[in-house]
């Protein structure tokens, strides 16, 4: 990515001007502040912030159901967590607490929005069940990158979670014209070409 002769000079540079240019630099890019931050100064683990945002998430879906009044503002709730989950992911590095906080964070939404999902006007709903089927693939996907003996890890949560699914009409009709079967959730059964399966349903225009 950089020449060897600009790294050779950066590696030369006195240690008073390395430590102005990391600090002038962290200024620009937070979001390696924040990790350069977790990982040397931090009292708190990857678990211990995962079980904090397991917390937040709770709290806010139910903050944003009790304030309900569309599906609209759910849907925004919805991607402010998820901006959340995958900010507390690139601090820590925290790949399993990505699938485990997806999970909850999906299921927690069917569970407290299923009379608003079921009884909007399809056109309103719309929007929101394709998300919420987007990321029932993308949790599919995260399962299958990891090693299958962490596989089991996750039984009982995507089971609930396609449970939730299978549960909304209005979700279920989504998931089955947008290629996702619900029984590869229900039954914990991922097909071995899912990323291949998800790539080519992206191309043919779905999911969106």
């Amino acid at each position: 990515m950089f020449d060897k002769d600009f790294k050779t000079a950066l590696q030369n540079l006195p240690s008073t001007e390395k430590d102005k240019l990391i600090l002038r630099l962290l200024k620009k890019d937070l979001v390696l502040a924040n990790r350069l931050f977790f990982e040397l100064v931090d009292t708190e683990t990857a678990e211990d912030k995962r079980e904090a945002l397991q917390k937040e998430i709770s709290k806010d879906l139910k903050r944003s159901n009790d304030r309900f009044f569309s599906l609209g503002y759910i849907l925004m709730e919805m991607r402010n967590l998820s901006g959340l989950i995958t900010e507390h992911v690139v601090k820590t590095k925290d790949k399993y607490g990505e699938i485990t906080l997806n999970i909850q964070f999906l299921t927690e939404s069917i569970s407290l929005n299923k009379w608003h999902i079921l009884n909007s006007k399809p056109n309103d709903s719309y929007t929101t069940c394709i998300y919420i089927i987007a990321r029932a693939f993308k949790i599919l996907l995260l399962i299958k990158a990891q090693h299958e003996d962490l596989h089991l890890d996750f039984r009982d949560a995507v089971m609930e979670l396609g449970k939730s699914i299978g549960e909304n009409d209005m979700l279920m009709r989504h998931a089955i014209n947008n290629g996702l079967d619900v029984n590869w959730l229900l039954q914990f059964e991922i097909p071995e070409d899912i990323v291949a399966i998800h790539k080519e349903i992206r191309a043919n225009g779905f999911l969106k």
